[in-house]
């Protein structure tokens, strides 16, 4: 009998997963499976929120039926994802503490605890498919959060499942009343989960804010930024200068200096350099490569060539592409079966 222990944030989510794997749908016929749930303690500002999550976890693996444990990666969380987050902002980048706490934390120490455990897989509620030890993109592409997994190995994949990849929210939904789960009484996920309110507020409780001059291209003082931290680029809202709008353009750090700009094309880039390259395979592709490319989450997938150096040329200039933003690589497929993750890197 399998062992599979599903880690459970007291979300819509993953309670979904740990039922579907508790029902015995997600496995192939004929398989057995013995379920666990799992309640990961994070460090975060809000430890109310946090309490409420652990027991909404509690009562839902009762109610499921299913053995119920507690880990408790607050220190681990704190020094890998929350300081990495702050000395991030600190260097002038804008991170992705998403993209560390899936490597370092949810497939990282949770998997290392599961194995030691005797346990065959972990499961987690994103919305991403496996085959073969390939990562595709979900069914649902809203929701798809395949970018955020870049930097995972074979070696972490062949013990993870994801029962909600072949799934949209709108069904995901539609069992949890079916599993008489109430869909109303579920959270959702927030930007930055270790923050009490917004990333602003908690930038500038971690980091001195110091201010500075706003310029323009040709040089010229328009007014005085709040902190760069407070910035990144494309933003246009809070830059608070009369007669815009403006969008911010760069951030110098040396200097302490944000630059504008009142002509959004010139947030256009039609090249990037990465480090920190990651391929899921485990083995490099060979370059030049044909792929489609997103900068952001929420940014469209756009046509690039990889070269060797690790450098992506866009078919269109892109907007915004900021340094510590993850750019991750996709590779079209067979019809009907989406889009393969190839890797990705962190963005220079």
């Amino acid at each position: 009998m399998l062992k599979v222990i599903c880690a459970m944030s007291g979300g819509i989510d993953s309670t979904v997963a740990a039922a579907l794997l508790k029902s015995g749908r997600f496995l192939p016929a004929g398989r057995q499976v013995n379920v666990l749930g799992v309640f990961i303690r994070f460090w975060s500002e809000n430890k109310t929120e946090n309490l409420k999550a652990e027991k909404k976890a509690k009562f839902v693996a009762k109610k499921l039926g299913i053995p119920f444990f507690i880990f408790d990666f607050k220190k681990e969380f704190k020094k890998k994802v929350v300081n990495y987050f702050i000395q991030e902002y600190k260097a002038g980048r804008t991170p992705n503490p998403c993209v560390v706490c899936n490597k370092e934390i949810k497939f990282g120490l949770f998997l290392k605890k599961a194995l030691a455990m005797k346990i065959d897989f972990i499961a987690t509620g994103h919305y991403v498919r496996l085959e073969k030890g390939k990562l595709m993109m979900a069914k649902d592409k809203e929701k798809d959060q395949s970018y955020f997994l870049w930097q995972l190995s074979q070696k972490q994949l062949k013990r993870c499942l994801f029962p909600l990849g072949g799934y949209t929210k709108t069904e995901v939904k539609k069992m949890a009343e079916d599993f008489n789960l109430s869909v109303s009484s579920f959270r959702e996920s927030q930007e930055v989960c270790f923050a009490s309110t917004s990333a602003a507020d908690f930038l500038k409780k971690n980091i001195k804010q110091i201010s500075g001059n706003i310029i323009n291209s040709k040089g010229e003082i328009l007014g005085r930024h709040k902190g760069l931290s407070l910035y990144t680029i494309g933003q246009r809202k809070g830059i608070e200068l009369p007669g815009g709008p403006y969008w911010v353009v760069k951030k110098d750090i040396k200097k302490n200096i944000l630059l504008v700009t009142k002509n959004e094309k010139d947030l256009l880039q039609k090249e990037l350099a990465f480090y920190l390259a990651n391929w899921i395979s485990g083995k490099n592709p060979n370059f030049p490569l044909k792929v489609k490319v997103k900068t952001r989450y929420r940014s469209q997938l756009a046509d690039a060539v990889i070269k060797k150096g690790n450098k992506v040329v866009f078919k269109k200039a892109q907007r915004a592409i900021t340094s510590g933003q993850s750019v991750v690589f996709y590779l079209p497929v067979q019809a009907g079966r989406g889009k393969e993750l190839l890797g990705g890197g962190v963005i220079k």
